[in-house]
């Protein structure tokens, strides 16, 4: 990725606390639990020291200041246990905020520097400093850089306490009231995700398991035999070679299923179901997006902001692919030999993982709105997005506002942990008619769950089915025994791609059968699988599995914190020198009470001024 910075040597970043009052709903609960300290995990991403070793942190809530010891916080983060100096902020100190601090990124040591250069010269980099200068107010920008060269270099991964032990000066100090406004943008829809997970095992579970099953498996191998084969298709028009692996048998009919791989992947992630459907006498053709491919990714240069990884051209090109390569098989259909009436263009399932996701819609009459991306994309903070907001934003330079990509030969959809965002805006998708099945994943850093599947879900028309995996990641359907070993060594979220997925991978295949078979004859003989009872058969201790045809009525309030969470928030408290204590105590409340207005958690906030407030020993001298 490439990113550029203004450096000016020496600045020191000053708190202005020119920051408007924005209000929040009372439902940001799950954020605000970590909202204190989930800021070490920004500055863990983003940041590390030199050589100097830092002994305590300072807390600063307005005028009000506690010290803490680093080494209280490595041991809360091993044990679980708080020190006297860190009981006030049990409040705050969540089962959840004890994760981050432990949580480490690895960083392949080979990488490190580009990495760390990469990420420095990013065309948000200044913004994003200037917002962490917020949270880190006595803190310059040479410190920050010289912190994170040294901490991503530890043995064990760049963590949170790595990056305040590696800071260079033995104090760190902390504006808590910037921090909680950072943290509480700090991709709060993959936290939100998270917290929803509970949520979507509970209400989705199904006790009442009576139906029967048939005593088929759907998702073990078919009878017949697979027969594999590449093409090479040039599209002239659009100087793009397509490569599509096809799969077939000696008695294939039905319909054709086609896959979409994401961005930085191929047309081998997905080789397992693709056999799976072949074996069942479905064709299959598996194609390749050579502008976002992994030869594409592998081949970009790491410099270039990380929304021009993706040409924005991509969000056309990728619909376009499958069309191009729909009418090069129409006419392979026609012609006699080995796939003679086995390509039945004219009723498609398609198929996409991701980026592939959006391809899917896209092409089910899923409608482009620009306008709402340039004006998402226009007002976002830096630190406060996944993955796949980057990539949604390179939509905006497109020239049109409203974009048609629908072909009308895809009759069914399945759209795996999908991108979409604000592609489509609040009503593109109500356009989709056809049926359409969607996986999420409460664990998917990439693309967040609620604002990638379960909102776009909401928006759908006809016939929808939702799977929901609770603890599944981005990368959890992929085929194993073709992972891209670069792919698989993620720097920036961890993966459950192994053995404890298997469950997911199997659910996928039967699913995705009686989905298929819905086109066929033997469509109600399938119909059993496409019930909340076989997906729910399937979950384990660790992966709980859900599938429903529509979303909790207690949804509706996660979208409305959503949508706040994309507002730039902050706390404004005012610099007063000589304050007394009971002075201070009485300003938080009343000041946290304000917030009441907008329901922000003021009880939870109340509470944890008064911890901190009533457990404070005054220096002998104040002021």
């Amino acid at each position: 990725m490439k990113f550029q910075l203004n450096w000016s040597g020496g600045r020191t970043f000053q708190n202005s606390h020119n920051r408007k009052l924005v209000g929040l709903l009372p439902q940001i609960k799950a954020i605000r639990q970590g909202a204190f300290f989930s800021i070490f995990v920004a500055l863990s991403w983003w940041f590390a020291a030199p050589a100097g070793a830092a002994e305590r942190l300072t807390l600063r809530l307005g005028p009000f200041e506690q010290s803490v010891a680093i080494a209280d916080l490595e041991n809360y983060a091993l044990t679980g246990e708080l020190s006297p100096e860190l009981k006030p902020f049990r409040m705050v100190l969540t089962p959840q905020v004890r994760q981050l601090l432990t949580r480490h990124l690895q960083i392949d040591p080979n990488m490190t520097d580009k990495f760390i250069q990469d990420l420095l010269r990013s065309s948000d980099g200044a913004r994003l400093l200037e917002q962490i200068g917020l949270a880190l107010p006595t803190s310059s920008v040479e410190q920050l850089q010289a912190a994170l060269y040294l901490a991503a270099r530890q043995a064990d991964g760049l963590s949170v306490l790595g990056f305040l032990r590696a800071y260079p000066e033995e104090s760190v100090t902390i504006d808590a009231s910037s921090a909680i406004a950072i943290a509480l943008q700090l991709n709060t829809s993959y936290w939100q995700s998270q917290a929803i997970g509970p949520l979507l095992k509970q209400e989705l579970e199904v006790t009442d398991t009576s139906n029967v099953l048939p005593t088929f498996n759907p998702a073990a191998p078919g009878q017949q035999y697979i027969q594999e084969r590449t093409l090479s298709l040039r599209d002239r028009l659009r100087d793009r070679t397509i490569l599509v692996d096809l799969y077939w048998a000696y008695k294939s009919e039905g319909p054709l299923v086609i896959l979409s791989h994401g961005f930085g992947s191929d047309r081998k992630f997905l080789t397992y179901l693709a056999r799976h459907l072949a074996s069942h006498g479905f064709t299959v053709a598996s194609l390749e997006h050579p502008g976002s491919n992994f030869t594409w990714l592998n081949g970009v240069s790491l410099g270039g902001v990380p929304d021009n990884l993706l040409a924005p051209s991509e969000f056309v090109n990728r619909p376009k692919d499958v069309s191009f390569v729909l009418d090069e098989l129409a006419e392979r259909n026609q012609e006699y030999g080995q796939w003679y009436r086995k390509l039945n263009t004219e009723q498609v399932t398609m198929i996409g993982h991701s980026l592939g996701g959006y391809t899917a819609l896209a092409l089910a009459g899923g409608e482009l709105n620009l306008e709402e991306v340039r004006r998402y994309c226009k007002n976002r903070s830096p630190i406060g997005r996944s993955p796949a907001d980057w990539f949604q934003c390179s939509a905006a330079d497109l020239p049109n506002n409203r974009m048609q990509l629908r072909d009308d030969r895809i009759a069914q959809v399945i759209a795996l942990n999908t991108v979409t965002g604000r592609l489509f805006g609040s009503k593109g998708l109500q356009q989709v008619s056809v049926p359409t099945l969607i996986l999420t994943g409460t664990d998917d850093a990439i693309t967040p769950s609620l604002d990638h599947q379960l909102r776009p879900f909401a928006q759908l028309g006809g016939t929808k089915y939702l799977v929901s995996a609770i603890g599944g990641t981005h990368l959890s359907v992929t085929d194993r025994a073709n992972l891209n070993d670069a792919l698989a060594r993620s720097t920036l979220v961890k993966e459950r791609i192994g053995q404890e997925v298997d469950p997911l991978r199997e659910l996928i295949r039967g699913v995705s059968l009686a989905f298929v078979k819905q086109l066929t004859p033997e469509a109600k003989l399938y119909e059993p699988f496409l019930t909340p009872a076989y997906a729910q058969s399937l979950s384990t201790p660790t992966l709980s599995l859900r599938f429903s045809t529509e979303l909790p009525a207690t949804m509706a309030t996660w979208f409305q914190v959503q949508a706040v969470s994309h507002q730039q928030i902050a706390i404004r408290l005012p610099d007063v020198n000589n304050w007394l204590i009971s002075a201070i105590k009485s300003y938080f409340l009343t000041s946290t009470s304000m917030l009441s207005q907008a329901d922000c958690c003021a009880g939870q906030l109340n509470q944890v001024f008064t911890d901190i407030l009533d457990n404070y020993q005054p220096p002998s001298s104040f002021g």
